[in-house]
């Protein structure tokens, strides 16, 4: 029952900054929210994650200083600013979800969005 929709993604100059924002629908009580990438011929990769509550947050090392996952449970959303791009995070960016943090940590995925595109020229 649950979907995700991604938005946000674009087109944007190298040190530039970009806000992605996901909407979920259905029930998603309980449920740790993230962010996943994956740039063409690569494996998917985690971005960020936050449990429920949003007291734990983790981050892939690339996206430490430069990223941040929130969520507004009363919305039903979850976001990812970032802000220093690199032309190595070019990759369509997923939302996701899961029961635990761990879980969706381990790629243990229940729920996908379709992606948004985020782009970053040099």
């Amino acid at each position: 029952q649950v979907q995700l929709v991604e938005s946000g993604g674009g087109l944007v100059q190298a040190g530039g900054s970009l806000r992605l924002s996901c909407a979920a629908s259905g029930v998603t009580f309980g449920y740790a929210m993230g962010w996943f990438r994956q740039a063409p011929g690569k494996e998917r990769e985690l971005v960020a994650a936050i449990s429920w509550s949003g007291r734990t947050t983790n981050y892939a090392d690339f996206g430490k200083g430069r990223f941040t996952i929130s969520r507004d449970n009363g919305k039903n959303t979850v976001s990812l600013q970032m802000s220093s791009l690199k032309p190595e995070d070019t990759a369509v960016y997923y939302c996701a979800a899961d029961r635990s943090l761990p879980a969706l940590m381990r790629g243990s995925l229940e729920v996908w969005g379709q992606g948004t595109l985020v782009t970053v020229s040099s």
